[in-house]
């Protein structure tokens, strides 16, 4: 785990931008800097949190274009390393299932289908953990279009919830 998330430090400093508000908390020792697994979960939501607005486009997984659901799940973990399908229902087998009281930021909600409530057609990433009333970023082809902040516990989502996964925690 170690290994998972030294390289991803490394993604975070080759890939992203320098931003003079940007800094990454780290630990010093002699001759190394180690980045705790929280904080590489902060730093995903952060720069999720750029793309705020962002419109939503289906099958896309391009900033300056828009996003689907899973295009920008897909584009924000790949951007910290981490290969995710583009494609909802590919959720539905990956990762480590989590219950409400051990949600994590940067986790990922696994939802089924507005009008098909058998098949998943839905995913976003916890960016408030508090249990089944997180908070998560998503793209959403609803009234909101676009990349939005939701309630995990409203109505629309409670009832369409599968499950919810942690990607970046690999045993």
């Amino acid at each position: 785990m170690q290994k998972l998330f030294l390289f991803l430090f490394f993604i975070l400093f080759a890939v992203l931008p320098e931003r003079a508000d940007s800094k990454l908390p780290e630990v010093s020792k002699p001759g190394k800097t180690v980045l705790f697994e929280s904080e590489v979960r902060e730093n995903l939501i952060a720069f999720a949190k750029n793309y705020l607005g962002t419109p939503y486009l289906y099958a896309s997984a391009i900033p300056d274009k828009g996003f689907d659901c899973s295009g920008f799940v897909y584009f924000v973990f790949k951007n910290f390393g981490k290969d995710l399908p583009h494609s909802s229902k590919a959720f539905k087998n990956l990762g480590k299932e989590v219950k409400p009281e051990n949600f994590k930021v940067g986790d990922v909600l696994v939802f089924y289908g507005y009008k098909n409530t058998t098949s998943i057609g839905h995913v976003g990433i916890i960016c408030e953990a508090n249990g089944m009333k997180s908070k998560f970023i998503h793209s959403s082809s609803g009234k909101g279009k676009g990349v939005i902040i939701s309630n995990l516990d409203s109505e629309m989502y409670t009832r369409r919830f599968y499950k919810c996964v942690d990607v970046i925690e690999v045993e």
